[in-house]
């Protein structure tokens, strides 16, 4: 994919973002062909899109539950970014006029603090734990913009071009004890105005939910790039998105790491 094609895909999406509405489908003179070309669309997209949301602020792994995998026809997991502005602490207020189809997700997020450099990949779930200062739960927030219709590849490449419905993460108070937490049995529940929407466990993400944080690692290092301290990595969803509106007051509990909540005004 020619760079003028990418700026061209990136930005026909920032251009629909801006526009505050659902996205028509990127024109296939344009549109990405392959993962690859997906991921130099999404990097250019959100380089234009910081100009008004801000610095980069960690990552979002997406699609690590088999079902997640499954819905979205891909065979691994994928990533987006998060800006450090979209990223609150618990209890929070989101403004319903700020998104398009505002959703939330039940994943385990850290806080990095140290450095995870790609000259030390490759990484595994037990290597990369020195690396982590803070684990906690956290709501990641969705914005689901893309096109209800495409299908196939089409959906998949414009789904990673468009940063995988990222907008934000609420994140829990951090749990000091964090290794001692059997995470991978750990329950998960959602819960919007009070009733309990959806529920899973820590193993439904790739077994345990802090093993998407080494494939992170791993896939930036094949890119040549690196996870730095700092940085907030949210794990993908225990459960399946769900959906919020204006007045709802929404939740996550993961068993051990407490309960997240925002409201939406």
């Amino acid at each position: 994919m020619s760079d003028d094609r990418v700026r061209q895909a990136a930005q026909f999406l920032a251009g629909e973002y801006q526009a505050h509405k659902g996205f028509a489908p990127i024109p296939s003179s344009i549109a990405p062909q392959s993962i690859q070309e997906a991921y130099a669309v999404q990097a250019e997209y959100l380089r234009l899109l910081s100009e008004w949301r801000g610095e980069f602020g960690g990552y979002k792994v997406a699609y690590t539950t088999a079902a997640m995998r499954q819905r979205s026809g891909l065979s691994e997991p994928g990533f987006g970014r998060l800006y450090t502005n979209e990223i609150h602490n618990s209890p929070a207020t989101l403004q319903a006029s700020d998104y398009v189809r505002l959703g939330l997700e039940c994943e385990v997020a850290v806080r990095l603090g140290a450095d995870l450099p790609a000259s030390d990949a490759p990484y595994t779930r037990e290597g990369v734990y020195d690396a982590i200062s803070e684990v906690m739960a956290g709501i990641e927030v969705i914005d689901s913009r893309a096109p209800e219709d495409l299908e196939g590849l089409e959906r998949i490449h414009t789904g990673i071009a468009a940063n995988i419905s990222g907008a934000g993460a609420v994140l829990g108070a951090p749990v000091a004890n964090w290794r001692d937490i059997d995470l991978a049995t750990s329950h998960g529940v959602v819960t919007v105005n009070g009733e309990a929407v959806g529920e899973g466990y820590g193993s439904d993400v790739m077994g345990h939910p802090l093993e998407p944080l080494a494939w992170l690692a791993n896939t930036l290092a094949e890119r040549g790039e690196s996870l730095s301290a700092g940085m907030v990595v949210i794990m993908g969803s225990i459960v399946t998105p769900r959906w919020v509106k204006h007045g709802d007051v929404a939740s996550i509990s993961i068993e051990g790491l407490g309960e997240p909540r925002f409201k939406v005004e």
